[in-house]
């Protein structure tokens, strides 16, 4: 550390000092020489000051031969004073410190301030830091010298020592590091720790630091507050470097620390420069500049090794300077020859200045005054020549003025204006900005007025004129009165007015001022004043409605097309940037539209990095869905405009994050405009098909693998719909890359396509005649398509047999892996299958779609596995391949295809026992749509009329999905007649199957002679004796009546289902085999708890429901006790209904009495008030207490 890790004071006549003398007797001055050493006083110069205390540190004094030493703030205290009676409150202190009782000379020091009697030597030692800063260990550098940091003693010598004094500071630190006057530059207070009592690593000469650190073995381990700075340090750098994640995991990971605040780490020091700052100077670090003072210590340069000295540190900062001042000499060098060559430049547009200054002054000097005649030539003016251009601004001036100005040649008498237009232009084209002064005095000068043949004098006039009420001195009108008279001045003077302007006119009408705005900051000069007036037009508006934004951006495009993309970069950017975190959506939106109506405008550099990365941030972290929905769009014109293949992946990372969004209105515009860009420019790139639509098929591959416990269907939906979005794109580039495209001519007549043969697209960019570039190119090329497909062939058509040959298999795979009882899923892949088919043909689906699909479903039962129920009939291959394939063409053709496949699953799946959730999400997905209900119907049909009772048993049961979305007129024609066919099957499992069909019906349909036929066909089931022993109708009928009952008509469920529920419980308590008996309580319990929620009449209630739970409370307190327990409860509340509706009823007489009187008070009351016909006061003097 520094100079004070060696105490002048710490010389004492202790034992302890004694023995360390004998111990390093040989190394070890005398004690002569001890005390001689601390002899001088606080104020007096050192006796002995040849020999410097060699300390390590990094400040220097004079020294032996000039070698840097450290040099204390503090002095010896004399020892030798005279002989006193009584000893001196200066000897008392001079001794405490001698003996390192710090505290107590502390305390007297405190005592003697406040008695007003304070020593110099104590103020003089306590102000001064060096004398707390604690002694270090010895740096293995200096353990090989023999001399430790604090003085050149011997290694066992120092060694002792520092073991000793070690141990005496761990005592007193904690007291210690109380005082004022620390250095809390280098020490904390989380208390003493051996490893904060090493020397300042600044303060070791650089050679011996190096060594310290190389060697391995002394690498010292981490200390706990070092940890936590350093935790907090890279904690920073990686939110400023935007890796949130690991931020998030790194403060998981270190959860004992808060890394908002600076203070938590526990040192008392302000926060250091962030990793960055501390990487760049690690090396170039200087010493810090510290108040040195010359001390002398009791040391002799002879006892030192002979290698102590060294010059290394000293050439190696005199390299260091040299080098540095070598750069700062070219540097300087550089700049004064830029300047020289500048200086150059301006003293020839002054000498040209100059000589047109002269010129024009001799033509006004030659012409008389009387008039002017006109004969301008190209030699002597240079109206001829175009105005000059300074890159800053446009000239404005048209060219009508100079040809008006060649061609005057008019005279004036003295009286008129002696200028010319010819005279103005050729200034101004000369220097058409600096000149504007001196024109202006010209124009003064040459107006002249008819003076008054008056004799009045001067002042009389001035004191005459001072009569009108005229004001220059303010700022405005100092504006009035200086007429602007070139274009030039004008530009000056809206730059400075308007932003005086701009505060004072009404919100509602600032957009009036955007085209003044912009056409100052367009043609001003001063860039200071562009840049301000860009500023006001971006904060023109509070909060910019979209008519307003739409008007800034149409400015902005403007005037980015009259400046060119260097000025958009420099100074419209800017202003984007600035709001790309305001409290007010409205303005970050106008943000966000900026980005991409300024995209084309923009540097390609620029264009792909810093706005894209002002949008990724955007889109990451603004929470406004419009803000969001807006990046997306512009983000999609951004990739319609970027040329750097490396932004692939970072386009391809935004697609997905846009597409996650929780926003409907970000995720629509992301495939409205982000992906139709995206696809096309991955085009341009050869990705598309290599390396876009693969990567989404292993995501989707990966999330199926991952869902086997449970699919993400959000993420899938996303993948997909991706995939979707991007069929239109790829059949383009199947179209583009065709063989027959070199072929492709407009010429002759094209016959037009069909309206239906693409579906809708999302968006103009999902248009195939966009993306090929006209409808008509887009017919000629559909033409040689169909053509191609149906008698060439597809050799050499290398993006075509792609999708047959890799896209479509591993979409076929991917299908045949999804769970077939999501409705979710199935229906997201059956639009999928449905827009490629009609996106690519009927062609190309009849001949490459369809042969793969029916590859893998060959219709026979060898193809299902009964037992396992996992063939490829019972995946959700067959609702897809029903319902996204079969019915994109609506043809006789297509429907019988349709009818065939469907009846053929059907007969499968039933004579192989197989499970029947391919058929019925086939059922549900073409249900949905009424167009195909007269088509499933005729399937069922086939199935009622088979020869196999398990066809019928399964057509049977299809009916109760078919029926919810037919229209009552097809249930009565169609469905209730198969249904009763099949209710008097010969089969008994085919009539039971009808059951749940039934109920349905019940539950959905409303004509009354429709369910008074169900009702009969329910009630013989019930009571025909041939069912009695039917224990598996029983089942499916009490199952059914506890689905439909609560949502059945209540006529239906009072007079038909509770009465029949309670027979049914009556007759199970009969029951003699147990596991029947169980079966049927079981459904009983599912049907009362369902039932248990609607509205029971009390007749009702006492009659046939509590009966009903009695009853199977009775078979549940054998069979199974916990439901016992639930039952109970059920009864005990409906018995408490009962009672509150008998309770009710008798207050209910009462309340009618009392009813009976407050319609009395009720009538009176209004009676009265009908009668006020007059003004309010009188309707206030109502409610008035009578005197």
């Amino acid at each position: 550390m520094a100079a004070g890790n060696v105490n002048p004071f710490n010389v004492s006549d202790s034992e302890e000092e004694a023995e360390q003398r004998q111990d390093g007797a040989d190394t070890e001055r005398s004690p002569s020489d001890e005390v001689q050493g601390h002899s001088l006083g606080p104020f007096s110069p050192p006796a002995y000051s040849e020999p410097a205390a060699l300390l390590s540190s990094s400040r220097t004094s004079p020294s032996v031969d000039g070698i840097p030493a450290s040099a204390a703030a503090v002095a010896g205290i004399g020892g030798g004073g005279a002989a006193e009676s009584r000893v001196s409150l200066d000897a008392i202190a001079a001794q405490l410190l001698r003996d390192q009782y710090i505290l107590t000379a502390l305390e007297l020091h405190t005592e003697l301030l406040e008695a007003g009697r304070e020593l110099p030597r104590l103020r003089d030692y306590f102000s001064n830091p060096g004398n707390f800063e604690r002694q270090s260990g010895t740096p293995p550098a200096s353990k090989e010298q023999g001399v430790g940091p604090g003085g050149p003693l011997t290694v066992q010598m120092q060694d002792r020592k520092r073991r000793k004094k070690d141990a005496h500071m761990r005592d007193r630190a904690g007291s210690i590091s109380t005082l004022d006057s620390l250095d809390f530059a280098r020490y904390s207070d989380d208390g003493n720790r051996e490893s904060d009592e090493r020397v300042a690593e600044c303060e070791i000469p650089s050679q011996e630091r190096k060594n310290y650190k190389s060697s391995p073995e002394n690498q010292e381990p981490i200390r706990p507050l070092e940890k936590r700075a350093l935790n907090f340090l890279v904690n920073e750098y990686l939110l400023k470097n935007e890796c949130k994640l690991t931020s998030i995991t790194f403060s998981d990971e270190n959860d004992d620390q808060d890394f908002e605040l600076w203070d938590d780490v526990g040192l008392n020091i302000p926060k250091p420069p962030d990793l960055l700052q501390l990487y760049r100077n690690c090396g170039n670090s200087l010493p810090l500049h510290r108040d040195t003072v010359d001390v002398a210590v009791s040391v002799d340069p002879n006892d030192l090794p002979g290698d102590y000295f060294t010059q290394e540190p000293v050439q190696q900062t005199e390299a260091i300077q040299q080098q540095q001042q070598e750069e700062v000499v070219q540097e300087l060098e550089y700049q004064i020859s830029l300047l020289n060559s500048e200086k150059k430049s301006l003293a020839e547009q002054i000498k040209k200045l100059q000589s047109d200054i002269q010129v024009l002054q001799r033509n006004v000097s030659s012409e008389p005054t009387s008039a002017v005649k006109l004969t301008p030539s190209k030699e002597d003016t240079p109206c001829g020549k175009p105005p000059l251009d300074n890159g800053q601004y446009l000239d404005i001036r048209g060219v009508t003025e100079t040809d008006s100005s060649s061609d005057a040649n008019t005279t004036k008498t003295s009286t008129t204006t002696a200028t010319t237009d010819c005279t103005e232009s050729t200034t101004t084209a000369t220097q058409p900005h600096s000149k504007l002064k001196s024109q202006s005095q010209q124009g003064k000068t040459s107006v002249q007025f008819d003076q008054p043949n008056r004799k009045l004098s001067p002042a009389f006039h001035q004191a005459l004129l001072s009569f009108c009420r005229m004001s220059t001195d303010s700022r405005l009108g100092s504006e009035v009165s200086r007429i602007a008279d070139s274009e030039q001045s004008v530009m000056l003077m809206l730059g400075r007015c308007l932003p005086h302007i701009v505060p004072n006119v009404l919100l509602a009408k600032r957009e009036e001022l955007i085209p003044l705005i912009l056409c100052t900051a367009c043609l001003h000069p001063d860039p200071k004043e562009r840049d301000q007036l860009l500023h006001i037009l971006f904060n023109l508006i509070k909060r910019p409605d979209d008519e307003q934004r739409q008007m800034i951006l149409t400015g902005c495009v403007a005037f980015a097309q009259h400046v060119g993309p260097t000025r958009v970069e420099a100074e419209l950017l800017p202003q984007c940037w600035e709001q790309i975190n305001h409290k007010y959506p409205e303005r970050r939106l106008l943000v966000a539209e900026a980005c991409g109506a300024l995209a084309p405008y923009l540097p390609k550099e620029i264009r792909s990095s810093l706005v894209l990365s002002m949008l990724q941030q955007m889109l990451a972290e603004d929470k406004a869905d419009m803000v969001r929905e807006a990046v997306v769009k512009s983000l999609g014109i951004i990739m319609g405009y970027i040329d750097d293949p490396d932004k692939y992946s970072q386009g391809f990372e935004l697609m997905l994050l846009s597409l996650g969004d929780p926003s409907e209105r970000v995720v629509s515009a992301t495939h409205q405009v982000f992906i139709p860009a995206f696809a096309a420019w991955c085009t341009e790139l050869g990705n598309l098909q290599s390396q876009l639509i693969p990567s989404l098929l292993t995501r989707i591959e990966k999330l199926l693998k991952q869902g086997e416990y449970g699919l993400d269907e959000h993420k899938l939906h996303m993948y997909l719909s991706a995939l979707q979005s991007l069929i239109p794109s790829l059949f383009a580039v199947l179209l583009q890359n065709a063989p027959f495209t070199s072929r492709a001519k407009l010429q002759g007549d094209v016959p037009p396509i069909e309206v239906t043969r693409f579906p809708r697209p999302a968006s103009p960019l999902q248009d195939v005649a966009t993306i090929v570039g006209s409808r008509e190119q887009l017919a000629v090329l559909l033409q040689l398509y169909d053509h191609q497909l149906q008698h060439e062939g597809t050799t050499g058509w290398d993006s075509l047999l792609w999708v047959v040959n890799q896209f479509l298999p591993q979409l076929i795979e991917i299908v045949g892996r999804i769970n077939v009882t999501s409705s979710t899923c199935v229906h997201e892949f059956s639009k999928f299958f449905w827009r490629l088919c009609r996106t690519f043909g009927k062609i190309f689906t009849n001949t490459k779609v369809k042969p793969q699909f029916q590859e893998i479903l060959r219709l026979s039962e060898e193809n299902v596995d009964a037992s396992a129920g996992n063939g490829i009939l019972t995946k959700a291959t067959v609702p897809i391949y029903a319902t996204g394939v079969l019915t994109c063409y609506n043809q006789e053709e297509d429907r019988k295809l349709l009818i065939g496949f469907l009846e053929d699953v059907m007969t499968t799946l039933s004579l192989s026992h197989a499970p029947l959730d391919s058929l019925k999400a086939s059922f549900v997905e073409l249900g949905a749509n009424p167009a195909f209900h007269e088509l499933l119907l005729t399937v069922l049909w086939y199935g009622v009329v088979h020869t196999s009772a398990l066809v019928r048993c399964t057509a049977a049961r299809m009916f109760e999905l078919l029926v919810k979305g037919v229209n009552e007129t097809l249930v009565a024609q169609r469905v209730v007649p198969a249904l009763i066919t099949l209710s008097s099957d010969p089969e008994i499992s085919v009539r039971i199957s009808t059951i749940p069909a039934f109920g349905t019906i019940m539950e959905t349909v409303t004509q009354k002679e429709l369910l008074e036929r169900v009702k009969m066909q329910l009630a013989s089931f019930l009571e025909d004796p041939q069912y009695q022993d039917q224990h598996s109708l029983h089942m499916e009928i009490i199952k059914t009546f506890g689905r439909v009952g609560p949502n059945a008509e209540p006529r239906f469920r009072d007079e038909f289902v509770l009465p029949h529920l309670h027979k049914l419980a009556l007759c199970n308590n009969q029951q003699t085999v147990e596991s029947k008996r169980i079966d049927i309580a079981t459904q009983l319990f599912e049907a009362y708890s369902a039932l248990s929620c609607c509205f029971i009449s009390e007749e009702l209630m006492v009659n046939h429901f509590l009966p009903g739970l009695r009853c199977l409370k009775t078979d549940m307190e054998q069979l199974s006790p916990e439901h016992e327990v639930i039952l109970s409860s059920m009864i005990k509340e409906c018995e408490i209904k009962v009672e509150n509706k008998a309770i009710g009823e008798a207050q209910g007489s009462i309340s009618i009495a009392a009813s009976l009187v407050g319609e009395d008070a009720k009538t009176k009351f209004l009676s009265k008030m009908g009668q006020l016909t007059t003004s309010g006061a009188m309707l206030a003097n109502v409610f008035q207490r009578k005197k």
